[in-house]
C-alpha cells in the first residue's frame, strides 16, 4: 500500500520543545531552515547553538567574517551562534549509527565547555535550537530521541516523546505518517536500544 498522500500544514519558524532542562537550564527548540537562517529570531529567543541535522541543508551563519584571506577561499569566520552540522538523510540511506551519534552530539554541545580565548568569542551557553530543512522529521526524530535517553521517567517509551514534540512543534495529524519518516523512526528506535546497551555495558553517559 503506497504512503498517504503528503500535504504541508503551516508551522512555526520555531517551537519550544523543552523548556529548562534539567540538568542544563536551556530550552531546547526544534525549527525549520527560516527560524534557523533567521537572525533576529533566534537572538529574540536567547539561542546561542544551532544543530543542523540535514545533510542537504548549508545556512551561512557567519558574522565576523576573517579578513585578509585569499580571494579564492570561501567566506569563513565567527558566527553569532555555535553551529554544529550532523548529515541526516530525510529517509532511507542514512548508516544505522548516523542517529545514535546525533545523540551524542547534541548531549556533548550541552555539556561543552569553551576556552577564555579570543579565538572562541561565543562562549555564552543559552538556548538550542535542532533544526531540519521543515522542522518535521530529522530533527523531530533527533529530540525525541534526547529525551527519550535522558528523561525516561516523562518519557518512558520513543513514540511518547515523538507525540510531545509533534504537539510542541504543531504538526497537523494529517502529516504524522511522516512526521518523522518512518525510516527515521527506525533509526532512533535502534540508536535508543544502542545506547541502553552501551550503558548496560558501562559505556553510557
Amino acid at each position: 500500500m503506497s504512503a498517504p498522500a503528503t500535504k504541508h500544514y503551516p508551522r512555526p519558524p520555531l517551537s519550544l520543545i523543552a523548556e529548562k532542562l534539567p540538568g542544563w537550564g536551556v530550552n531546547l527548540y526544534v525549527g525549520g531552515s527560516d527560524g534557523a537562517a533567521d537572525a533576529a529570531l533566534l537572538a529574540e529567543h536567547g539561542i546561542k547553538v544551532v544543530l543542523n541535522c540535514a545533510v542537504n541543508l548549508d545556512i551561512d551563519l557567519v558574522d565576523v567574517a576573517k579578513t585578509g584571506v585569499s580571494a579564492h577561499l570561501l567566506r569563513h569566520g565567527a558566527g553569532h551562534v555555535r553551529y554544529y552540522k550532523l548529515g541526516l538523510v530525510d529517509g532511507p540511506g542514512n548508516p544505522e549509527v548516523m542517529m545514535l551519534a546525533g545523540y551524542h552530539l547534541l548531549r556533548a554541545l550541552l555539556d561543552q565547555d569553551l576556552p577564555d580565548k579570543p579565538s572562541y568569542p561565543l562562549r555564552e551557553k543559552g538556548h538550542v535550537l535542532v533544526n531540519c530543512r521543515g522542522g518535521r522529521s530529522r530533527s523531530v526524530s533527533l529530540v525525541a530521541l534526547f529525551l527519550h535517553l535522558e528523561f525516561p521517567d516523562r518519557y518512558p517509551a520513543l513514540s511518547d516523546a515523538i507525540a510531545h514534540v509533534r504537539q510542541a512543534r504543531s504538526l497537523h495529524p494529517d502529516e504524522w505518517h511522516e512526521t518523522p519518516k518512518p525510516e527515521l523512526v527506525h533509526l532512533a528506535e535502534r540508536a535508543a536500544a544502542m545506547a541502553k546497551l552501551l550503558k548496560q555495558a558501562g559505556y553510557g553517559l
